[in-house]
């Protein structure tokens, strides 16, 4: 059997996206990459998710520019990939935000797991006067995709 490569259309990938949860959103600070898993929810052309204070935020609000991988593996064989260019965009907790943040927490609280990844860290975080929690999109700028399919 062979495999087959064809390109996404973005109409595609938006689907994709849509029913996606998990993926790996890469940032870049002073010319050195770093990338981390994460949930997300999708939704109106952003990718809502969740995170703690640590070298991703550090990182995403120094340079905004930030990329996010999903792939899948197809029943059968072959897969799918699709990268979204996009640009980090924090949702605060204040007034200005506050509708943001809600339909961030909505999308996201819809999984049962929506804020492992983004909460747990290696050790103890010291103990604050307000919630470190942040709320952030990944707005698109760019989307692209390819996938690959066996062929008999």
């Amino acid at each position: 059997m062979t495999m087959t490569l064809r390109e996404i259309n973005p109409a595609e990938c938006y689907g994709i996206l849509e029913k996606a949860r998990f993926g790996h959103l890469a940032c870049c600070k002073d010319g050195q990459p770093y990338i981390a898993a994460i949930y997300f929810a999708f939704s109106g052309g952003t990718a809502y998710s969740f995170t703690m204070p640590g070298k991703k935020l550090d990182w995403m609000r120094a340079n905004d520019k930030v990329c996010l991988h999903v792939d899948q593996r197809l029943v059968g064989g072959g897969w799918t990939s699709v990268v979204v260019e996009g640009r980090f965009e924090e949702f605060p907790d204040s007034e200005t935000w506050r509708n943001e943040r809600l339909h961030a927490w909505s999308l996201l609280q819809a999984h049962t797991d929506w804020w492992e990844i983004g909460s747990m860290k290696p050790h103890e975080l010291p103990m604050l006067t307000e919630s470190p929690h942040v709320f952030y999109g990944i707005a698109v700028t760019s989307v692209s995709g390819r996938g690959a399919a066996k062929m008999d």
